[in-house]
């Protein structure tokens, strides 16, 4: 892992690019980390690492984690059951069961 200056980076930005590609480089700015510059393979883990940081994504994920906690989730076989199955057969609402 590298580690450079803002100044550093602005002045060989292909150079740090290249550099990313064999692992990660730490962005400083007076002595302090302020960013992080990151290879991308393809579109998919670009893709995953845009939803990683997503603060909309993770708003989603905390509620769906809350309702989980609070005994709304769906089991994990139905899940599935109901994702191979298009939807076809739609749970009633009602109650439903935490997943393990």
């Amino acid at each position: 892992m590298k580690i450079a200056s803002v100044a550093d980076i602005k002045a060989h930005f292909s150079a740090y690019l290249r550099a990313a590609v064999r692992g990660p480089v730490v962005v400083t700015r007076n002595g302090k980390s302020v960013g992080v510059l990151l290879a991308v393979g393809d579109e998919e883990e670009l893709e995953r690492l845009v939803l990683a940081y997503s603060p909309r994504l993770r708003t989603i994920l905390e509620a769906a984690r809350q309702r989980i906690r609070a005994g709304a989730g769906v089991p994990h076989q139905e899940f599935w059951q109901e994702l191979e199955g298009g939807n076809e057969g739609k749970r009633q609402s009602g109650p439903r069961r935490k997943t393990a």
